[in-house]
């Protein structure tokens, strides 16, 4: 039972719409098909795995050391109240749910006041289900510790924030921490399959069309309440585009066309596995690299809407810093490994607003390639067999012999010692004029042109005057 009394597993058992008579409200198909017990659960296979503390703690078999509270920390739509509901019914639990937005100490006080009777009065214990705990002050969270330390109460605590800062050392210390990841696609679209065929949901009145499934997965992002809540409405589209009087059919298609019309969202014309995503992510490095940050824009959105995973993103745009922008502009090269760290640690829906910062400063600023140039002109040397043995000089002496092998290579090369190594910190200029590069490139090696574009013309005199000191023009 909920707080408030409601029989929080009473819509499940509710026909589908359009079968309940008497006017009686139909729960969201969200509802309807949450999983009634661990096999019908999508996704999470590592933290139910058999023998986990989250499995033993819905199967009830907590053991001698008795049931630990969980904190389930992952993304919405990843099944956290589905399995805080596990563990109060599978077990054959009291079960009480708080939402930390409205809830305050007071309520959780009456909370701990009603398991307290329904462990004496019936030797039953209560699950304590807390929704968004991160938004509980320290106060409150505080007000948990003695239900939680005497198992008075189990703790299922929901959070999409880092529980490392938005819960108390102490209610972490008794709790299990249970991370969840976002379903995949395959799981969305299983989850989709299943709503439309079960009884609790569409009941095989309605098929969905392969490329409206594809769709409608790409929307959710790995959260299946919001694939649900996006196949209910485009469900009710293809009921009401029937014509006036026209007969409905047994089975009734539900098209791409009324997914998009369900979600006002336009389907993205890109598939992730096949050749546009190739083409999108290259109309999107071309754009940068073009200068076209409009363009540059529109390709970003389009990878992102259509669930390509931002890192993924992110690490082109640094490519694209250093290949195509370089030392024209060093800074664009911070910008993008800053905002490839960021995304990584934030997600979706808020990376997409450094994403497209990076996007911008790429798009805006100087171009050069010389850098990406010049390391191709070395590797095509290298590759050919260009390049003999390091010069004596600057070989490594910190290894036993050093000494000897660096004279036994000079007699063998006709000098009478090896050449001394020049420490540049000791020359006035800090240049010390000495030869890098071996025997056979040393003539005539050119691999990096510096443009004239940006901070990059700015290098161009010391990278004159530095071929000239090192001999090298």
């Amino acid at each position: 039972m909920s707080h408030d009394g409601t029989d929080l597993f009473g819509a499940a058992a509710q026909d589908r719409a359009g079968d309940v008579g008497g006017g009686a409200p139909v729960a969201p198909l969200a509802v309807r098909m949450r999983p009634r017990g661990l096999d019908e659960v999508r996704g999470q296979a590592e933290v139910l795995r058999p023998g986990s503390p989250l499995r033993r703690l819905i199967e009830g078999s907590g053991g001698a050391a008795g049931p630990l509270s969980a904190i389930l920390w992952g993304p919405p739509g990843t099944g956290k109240t589905t399995l805080a509901h596990l563990v109060a019914t599978a077990a054959d639990r009291e079960f009480v749910e708080l939402s930390a937005v409205t809830a305050g100490v007071k309520d959780v006080r009456s909370v701990m006041e009603g398991a307290a009777r329904a462990r004496d009065l019936y030797g039953r214990q209560t699950v304590l289900f807390l929704d968004e705990i991160h938004r509980f002050t320290k106060a409150q969270q505080d007000a948990l510790l003695p239900g939680v330390e005497n198992r008075q109460v189990v703790l299922v605590a929901a959070t999409t924030e880092n529980p490392s800062f938005s819960v108390i050392a102490p209610l972490l210390s008794r709790s299990m921490l249970v991370t969840l990841v976002p379903l995949t696609d395959d799981e969305v679209a299983d989850v989709l399959s299943s709503a439309a065929a079960d009884e609790r949901g569409l009941d095989g009145a309605y098929r969905l069309a392969d490329d409206a499934s594809e769709h409608l997965v790409r929307l959710a992002g790995g959260d299946a309440r919001r694939a649900l809540t996006f196949l209910e409405a485009a469900a009710g589209v293809a009921d009401d585009s029937i014509a006036p009087g026209a007969a409905r059919p047994e089975v009734l298609e539900v098209t791409l066309a009324h997914t998009e019309q369900a979600v006002a969202h336009a389907a993205v014309r890109y598939d992730r596995t096949g050749d546009q995503h190739y083409d999108v992510a290259s109309a999107l490095i071309k754009s940068m690299r073009g200068s076209d940050v409009d363009a540059a824009l529109h390709y970003l959105a389009r990878m992102l809407e259509a669930g390509e995973d931002p890192r993924f993103v992110a690490r082109r745009i640094v490519i694209a810093a250093s290949e195509d922008v370089g030392m024209a502009d060093p800074t664009a090269l911070q910008t993008a490994v800053a905002a490839m760290h960021a995304v990584a640690q934030i997600g979706m829906p808020e990376a997409r607003i450094i994403l497209a910062q990076a996007v911008v400063h790429n798009a805006l600023a100087p171009k050069s390639n010389a850098a990406y140039g010049g390391i191709n002109a070395a590797i095509a040397d290298v590759r050919a067999g260009r390049g003999g043995p390091v010069p004596l000089h600057l070989r490594g002496s910190g290894y036993g012999g050093a000494e000897r092998i660096a004279q036994a290579s000079a007699k063998a090369s006709g000098r009478a010692k090896a050449p001394s190594y020049v420490y540049a910190h000791d020359q006035p200029d800090g240049v010390a004029a000495q030869q890098y590069l071996p025997d056979d490139l040393a003539e005539g090696t050119d691999y990096y042109h510096p443009t004239d574009r940006g901070f990059e013309a700015r290098l161009q005199e010391r990278w004159r005057w530095l071929r000239e000191r090192l001999g090298r023009t």
